[in-house]
């Protein structure tokens, strides 16, 4: 199928806001995407921490996240968010996504404004249940034709080092999806597009969660066969809730669906599959808080995610149980029975 054509004109300058590892690793995408192309253009990084953007523009590394991999020179970074802001035509967020909101009402003032926004965020707003697409629209004030998201296995690392990646880039205009998708187009990385936003949304939030029941079990030392299951039915879950939300089911069999469920539960390179095989292994809350350098946002989003199932009916048994572990109401020795806990059906009856 061929793409529509672009309704937004290809960016000089791309805005970065977050120099985390999926940030920065994004920010070389489109720079590399550029250049590819022969296309002339600036991607500024906006970071909080002075000691990390001194190493973007200093060494063209960003070590704290990516170690040894190179940015490209058109790769640049700051600590002022206006200055990143000014003159970005594609802003790109990749905050924590409990802090998007307070956030998004410091900056709004100073966007462009016909910006596009994209966001890299996987979770879900604790308080409102919202995705972060509607947090986006709801603060900045803009229509949902100018929010994307971008999704799929977004394992940071393998992608800073060119391993070939296969994405998604959602937005509920598919013009405009498919001209962000032109801007991250590089050698390595091939971004489809789809307009089912919700669908997008909602795989990337609850592999998330559960990643950390997988990442238990490794923990605690199950096996492939209780791994798998716990896959496949987190799938399951994940396709319930999708639908609900007027999510469309072929999402879930695709990239943003099983593609990202199955890299984020396996991947040692995974913060949330890694959480929770910390917590598998005795370590408290606190403690796994204390040993990871970024956020799992499984662990923040779990209980909005299983808030917004019991709104709407959607039974989620798996993120039930790790929820339960969270909030300290169930042990991980008490886990694994309880992850399949499900009266006996046909596995086709979600």
């Amino acid at each position: 199928m061929t793409l529509p054509e672009p309704a937004i004109p290809a960016p000089d300058k791309v805005a970065v806001l977050g120099a985390g590892s999926w940030g920065t690793t994004f920010a070389k995408v489109l720079a590399d995407a550029a250049a590819a192309a022969g296309a002339a253009r600036t991607v500024q990084v906006w970071g909080r921490r002075a000691e990390v953007v001194a190493d973007i523009n200093a060494s063209h590394r960003n070590g704290q996240y990516l170690k040894d991999i190179g940015l490209p020179h058109s790769v640049t970074a700051s600590t002022d968010v206006a200055e990143v802001l000014q003159g970005a035509g594609l802003v790109v967020l990749a905050v924590p996504a409990q802090s998007l909101r307070p956030q998004l009402g410091e900056w709004k003032r100073l966007l462009e404004p016909n910006a596009v926004v994209v966001s890299l965020m996987k979770g879900l707003e604790l308080g409102s249940d919202a995705r972060m697409s509607e947090v986006i629209a709801q603060e900045l004030g803009i229509p949902a034709s100018r929010v994307a998201v971008v999704s799929g296995p977004n394992l940071a690392m393998e992608i800073a080092r060119e391993q070939p990646t296969a994405s998604v880039v959602a937005c509920s205009d598919a013009e405009t999806a498919a001209a962000i998708a032109l801007c991250c187009t590089a050698p390595y990385f091939r971004p489809y597009t789809s307009t089912d936003v919700v669908g997008v949304e909602i795989g990337g939030i609850v592999k998330n969660v559960i990643a950390l029941a997988v990442g238990i079990c490794e923990g605690k030392q199950m096996g492939d066969n209780t791994k798998a299951s716990v896959i496949t039915r987190g799938l399951a879950e994940t396709s319930r809730l999708a639908l609900a939300l007027g999510g469309e089911a072929h999402t879930m069999a695709g990239l943003a669906g099983l593609g990202d469920l199955v890299a984020t539960c396996s991947s040692a390179l995974s913060r949330n599959h890694t959480a929770g095989r910390l917590l598998g292994e005795g370590l408290s809350l606190e403690q796994v808080s204390e040993r990871m350098t970024q956020t799992a946002e499984g662990i923040k989003s779990g209980p909005a995610v299983h808030e917004l199932a019991g709104k709407l009916n959607v039974e989620m048994p798996i993120t039930a149980a790790v929820v339960a572990v969270l909030e300290g109401k169930m042990s991980v020795d008490d886990l694994g029975p309880r992850l399949l806990a499900r009266a006996l059906k046909s596995e086709g009856d979600y």
